[in-house]
């Protein structure tokens, strides 16, 4: 199962977010997507890490079939030309990939990198 909540005023990205999850996690995983405002990203990221910024992406694993994935869109535009990328939706589908990644049970490595860049070149970014 996959949801999707936009809490932000802006149109959902032409993203495949739930083809990429199925590829990624499988079809049986339960995974929620929101889109969240900065201000919203904010306070999440407040409240779980104890940091006082916007996250671009934050996963949290609910179960072992379950987890939800919060992306904030105006974040990763504002960031995507400092991580090498051209526009903001090709950079927010690598954070969301990064955040299945995470909810499948990488950590931050050459290896996840490498995942990361082969799932996004089968999607075509």
């Amino acid at each position: 199962m996959f949801s999707l909540a936009n809490k932000t005023r802006g149109a959902i990205p032409s993203i495949p977010f739930w083809k990429i999850k199925d590829h990624v996690l499988g079809k049986d995983y339960d995974l929620s997507l929101a889109l969240l405002q900065p201000a919203q990203a904010r306070r999440v990221t407040r409240e779980t890490k104890n940091k006082d910024k916007a996250s671009n992406v934050l996963s949290f694993p609910l179960s072992k079939d379950s987890g939800e994935i919060f992306l904030c869109p105006a974040t990763a535009r504002a960031q995507a030309r400092e991580y090498g990328y051209e526009n903001g939706e090709l950079f927010l589908a690598h954070l969301f990939i990064h955040g299945l990644l995470h909810l499948k049970g990488y950590a931050h490595s050459d290896t996840m990198d490498n995942k990361e860049d082969q799932i996004a070149s089968q999607f075509g970014f």
